[in-house]
Parts: structure tokens; sequence; C-alpha cells
């Protein structure tokens, strides 16, 4: 049976792809961005080890690794568009209400009711004007939080 350290000195390529595979994974199952660059070092240490570059066994490999996982995320951090590596939630629909229209579905009471906006219903609370009634168009001004928006009654 081999030992760890005989599979790594008969085949690195297989180890350092692994551990991209596994980063990989990690990276896929998190959705943050961070370990696409750590990802990319294991792949090219494997790639370097699969052409026998030789970096000085292991430890000159994992040097390799750190040293261009450092590097990639330096540059894609400084370079690459923020936009790029946010992690705004695209599911996200509630950031879009502001300034969308909608129609009340019933007769506000207290300044409270039930307004449905592009789709969806959400509570609502008047921010000013009087208290609509039922089909009445009404603007969202902001989210006041959870699924409850802030809007305004428009003219016409």
């Amino acid at each position: 049976m081999e030992t760890i350290a005989n599979f790594y000195a008969d085949h690195p390529f297989w180890v350092w792809l692994g551990i991209a595979a596994i980063l990989l994974a990690t990276e896929v199952s998190t959705g943050t961005g961070w370990l696409l660059w750590p990802t990319a070092s294991a792949g090219v240490v494997a790639i370097l080890a699969l052409l026998g570059v030789q970096l000085g066994g292991p430890v000159g490999e994992v040097l390799v690794f750190a040293v261009l996982t450092i590097l990639s995320t330096l540059f894609a951090n400084r370079f690459l568009p923020k936009r790029a590596l946010s992690s705004e939630d695209l599911n996200d629909r509630a950031k879009d209400l502001p300034g969308m229209v909608g129609i009340t579905v019933s007769a506000f009471d207290q300044g409270r009711g039930r307004v449905m906006v592009n789709g969806s219903e959400w509570t609502a609370e008047l921010v000013d004007g009087e208290a609509p009634e039922k089909g009445t168009r009404v603007e969202v001004v902001k989210i006041l939080g959870g699924a409850t928006i802030a809007v305004r009654t428009l003219a016409g």
C-alpha cells in the first residue's frame, strides 16, 4: 500500500488537480468568488507539475501556490471591476422597487395597506397624501425592511 508521500512524489499533478477541484467545489457551493483565485493557482501548479517543472518538491510547490494565490487575489481586487466581484444578490427584487408604480390591493387603514408592485403584493405604509382607495396608483418611495415598503399616492 502506497503512502501519501509516495503517491504525492509519483503523482503531484493529480494531487494539485484534486486540491483545485476541492477548492472549486467549495467556491461553487458558497458563491463568494474568493476561492476562484486559489483554485486557479492550484491548477497552475498542477500544470507545472505535469510539465515536469522542478519547483523544489512539495515545499516549493506550496510556496508557488501561495505566491500565485496572493498575486492573483491582489490583481483581481485591484484591476477587475468592483461589480464583477460584488456579492450582490441577483434575486433581490426589492432593491429595484423604489420609483416603481403599483396599485393598491385594498383601501389603506391608518396609513397601512397592501400594494401590488411588479407582480408581487407588499405591505405598504403611506408616507404622504390621503389614504388611497382600492385600485389607486402609488409610487414606491423606499423599502422599510422585510416585505414592507413606503409609498405615496400618485395624482390622477
